[in-house]
């Protein structure tokens, strides 16, 4: 018998997505609240619990990330990192530079979006009530005695280290917990927010702003694979559209699945087709897979910065810059689920940029919502970075 396929994240969001807007217009125009305050009694509720279990996902991951870079910390294991992350800052800092001079062209500082900070129990019906749920550990204290535990366990060259299994054991149960609960209950969250934000006739312009903003994001992922490409052709003296062309497939397999782990494979076979050497491709199609996501941190950076703008929240270029460098190493440790990398830099928006529950939620939403070109961005610059490291190696073995 076979099994039936459940829908992906992507359509339960935008079903999510839809469903809130048709049930507050009707709710709105019935002059009915009880829906709409059931639904923000279970969005209070998720808010609180995904604050519990954010600061156990850092500490988990970023842990695990540490000590398993620093057990096989060799030369090309330290380039390909070191790669990965200046490439992933590099091109979010872009990003963010161009933001700050299209905003004021293309978006709006709007009342609609201020209240969202400013007045946000004004702005949405509140839930009939509220369980607490406070953190194990604040964000700050994760993170940092994720350092501590992740440099610590990297220096033990024992096999058998019994607190890595443990945490590993730990990484583990995290993970099931993202994937088993907080990644299917999203698209009803997401629904109350949108359903809330309908009743009080505000989510169309919410929905405008977003389209503006997807745009942005793709633009961005176009100029990074431009740029990616472009430098891996001049160091090889090759054409950068033909190197580009070789991982297509690539770009449409993460498309499709939304997953840059079920990449892998085609990843490897397009490296070697490029001109990767067979053994760099078997190294660096897993590892950046896992590490190296400059897709993603753009989109989860100009949804943030979007989201402030137009909100009227004032970020310093120091707040940008902090919070940029925290979102690369985020990105290194985040869960390789779906949703993944903006569940865990939700820590970052609100302990660094000061985002409430609303605000939250939109940038879940919003990421959620193209997370699939997000990916494919990330596979494909994968293969750029592949070809500049293949000939970083080529070069150093000449000399040598």
């Amino acid at each position: 018998m076979q099994e039936k396929k459940s829908l992906g994240l992507l359509p339960k969001l935008l079903l999510g997505i839809t469903g809130g807007v048709i049930i507050g217009a009707i709710f709105s125009t019935l002059q009915i609240q009880l829906p709409i305050r059931i639904l923000a009694t279970f969005n209070g509720l998720f808010s609180n619990f995904l604050s519990f279990v954010i600061p156990l996902l850092i500490l988990s991951f970023v842990t695990i990330g540490i000590a398993d870079l620093g057990r096989g910390a060799d030369r090309l294991l330290g380039i390909s990192v070191g790669a990965a992350y200046f490439s992933t800052i590099f091109f979010t800092s872009m990003a963010m530079l161009f933001s700050w001079q299209l905003f004021p062209v293309v978006l709006q500082q709007q009342s609609i979006f201020q209240d969202l900070i400013e007045n946000p129990k004004d702005f949405l019906l509140k839930g009939y009530f509220n369980i607490e749920m406070p953190p194990v550990l604040n964000v700050m204290s994760a993170l940092l005695l994720a350092f501590v535990l992740g440099l610590g366990l990297a220096t033990k060259k024992d096999e058998n280290n019994v607190l890595f299994d443990v945490i590993l054991s730990f990484q583990k149960i995290v993970e099931k917990l993202i994937h088993h609960i907080v990644i299917p209950l999203l698209p009803l969250h997401i629904a109350g927010v949108f359903a809330n934000m309908s009743y009080s006739g505000k989510a169309l312009h919410v929905m405008i702003a977003m389209a503006i903003v997807f745009t942005m994001i793709l633009s961005y992922h176009f100029l990074t694979l431009v740029i990616h490409f472009t430098l891996a052709g001049l160091w090889r003296r090759e054409n950068p559209f033909r190197l580009f062309m070789y991982m297509i497939p690539s770009y449409m397999t993460a498309l499709g699945t939304q997953s840059s782990v079920a990449s892998i494979p085609v990843s490897r076979q397009q490296m070697k087709e490029a001109g990767v050497q067979e053994d760099i491709a078997n190294f660096a199609a897993p590892l950046f897979a896992t590490i190296h996501m400059p897709g993603s941190a753009i989109t989860i950076s100009t949804i943030a910065f979007s989201l402030a703008y137009m909100t009227g929240l004032e970020v310093s270029i120091l707040q940008a810059i902090e919070f940029i460098l925290m979102l690369g190493i985020v990105m290194v440790a985040a869960p390789g689920v779906p949703g993944g990398g903006v569940m865990a830099a939700l820590v970052l928006l609100e302990s660094s940029l000061g985002f409430n529950e609303t605000m939250l939620a939109l940038t879940i939403a919003m990421h959620l919502a193209q997370d699939s070109f997000g990916t494919a961005c990330n596979v494909t610059a994968d293969g750029a970075l592949a070809l500049e490291i293949d000939m970083l190696f080529k070069r150093t073995s000449e000399t040598e």
